[in-house]
């Protein structure tokens, strides 16, 4: 890891993420309370806050990943957080002259942005980051992400409840500037070679289909990706009934699974971290898909609370695997200049998947036992895993390469 962390563009990276992710839960938890205490908790008021956070990534993922496979990354990443900042502050003083229904624009607005600075990031890491150290490194950036899970809402509630919502609004503004300026430090951008030619924007767009569909790994991945998104998606609103009619304890248990899942995802980012360099991504996505299949089931037949604690740790635990997994065979398999595009067609199929499941789940809950639904959803995992398992014994680095990927 100490190898890692030498390179500057890695430390970079990781502390970006470190301050986007202050900056996001801050906002994100500012806003959700304060419509909650505003309207009551309108439940029409609150489910705008995640329109507002997933709509963009079906309406811009594509299209944003083709202007990032265009335009330089470390500028690209340095102009979003700049204008999240700006989205923040110009809604803040609309906030405090205005309609306080403005603040919904400052996550659509930062939610678009990200679009464009996700995949930029990820380019980042493909251009200045050695192939061996990708996994290490994506590792690093994961358990980031694990951390705030668990402590990213309590950071966020404590500044709202001591400050308000205008300093919330003020820290997230100054967060994502400080982001951007420990992207700005970095060296500027080099242009790659065939980047000065530019294509039309649609056949730029139709080439990254090409590029994916032509690829077996890129493919497999995809089909992983629905797959998984329609188990995740089935289970994700029926945790409150494992608590109330499962274990028939009160609805505010809830936060025991949560805060279980949580310890397990940063206990797992580190345990990856350590063992990035000897266990080839395509291994732990098995291991996390297998393991977090077990751990559904086991959530769905569990009727004793511990039991469905360790069920909730494993699934946390092995979650960082998945995820690291998955984007590092995404990075050692993609040429540069189609990450964004990549990464905009495989990241709609996942959040699609999911989204579509979840509009669903309420109904099959009318018609069948939760043990069914769970165990429904641990198969999909299965079918998920099936998809990787051919894949199992490649060999990484496995770029393929042909005139239909280059799009030419």
């Amino acid at each position: 890891m100490s190898n890692v962390l030498k390179n500057r563009y890695v430390r970079a990276i990781l502390l970006s993420a470190v301050l986007l992710q202050i900056g996001v839960w801050v906002r994100n938890m500012a806003i959700l309370l304060y419509v909650m205490d505003h309207t009551g908790g309108d439940p029409f008021a609150v489910s705008m806050i995640s329109v507002a956070e997933y709509a963009p990534i079906f309406l811009f993922s594509f299209l944003a990943g083709t202007f990032a496979d265009r335009w330089q990354p470390r500028k690209t990443m340095v102009w979003c957080e700049v204008l999240s900042a700006l989205s923040v502050v110009g809604v803040l003083l609309t906030f405090v002259f205005g309609s306080w229904k403005a603040i919904f624009f400052a996550t659509l607005i930062s939610a678009i942005l990200s679009q464009f600075s996700q995949p930029s990031g990820m380019k980042l890491f493909k251009l200045h980051v050695p192939g061996e150290q990708l996994q290490v490194g994506m590792s690093a950036y994961q358990t980031i992400f694990a951390i705030f899970m668990v402590f990213g809402p309590i950071v966020g509630t404590f500044v709202f409840q001591q400050w308000g919502m205008e300093v919330a609004m003020v820290i997230t503004a100054v967060a994502f500037l400080a982001a951007a300026g420990v992207l700005y430090l970095l060296p500027p951008d080099r242009v790659e070679k065939g980047e000065q030619q530019e294509t039309a924007l649609l056949g730029e767009m139709v080439s990254g289909i090409r590029y994916v569909f032509s690829s077996r790994v890129l493919s497999m991945l995809g089909f992983c990706f629905l797959a998984v998104g329609f188990s995740l998606g089935m289970i994700q609103p029926l945790g409150i009934f494992i608590v109330t009619e499962q274990l028939q304890l009160p609805k505010e248990s809830l936060q025991w699974l949560i805060t279980a899942q949580g310890v397990g995802m940063i206990a797992g980012g580190a345990m990856t971290m350590a063992a990035a360099k000897t266990i080839p991504p395509q291994k732990l996505l098995v291991m996390g898909l297998l393991g977090n299949a077990v751990a559904v089931a086991i959530c769905g037949m569990s009727t004793n609370l511990w039991l469905t604690l360790v069920a909730q740790f494993i699934a946390g635990l092995l979650l960082p695997s998945i995820q690291i997994g998955i984007n590092t065979m995404l990075l050692k398999n993609t040429e540069s200049t189609f990450i964004g595009r990549v990464n905009g067609i495989l990241t709609p199929l996942f959040t699609g998947s999911m989204v579509v499941m979840m509009s669903i789940t309420g109904v099959l809950k009318l018609y069948l036992p939760l043990a069914v639904i769970y165990g429904i959803a641990a198969f999909l995992m299965i079918i998920g895993l099936s998809f990787i398992l051919p894949l199992y014994r490649m060999r990484e680095g496995n770029v393929v390469q042909s005139t239909e990927q280059t799009g030419t």
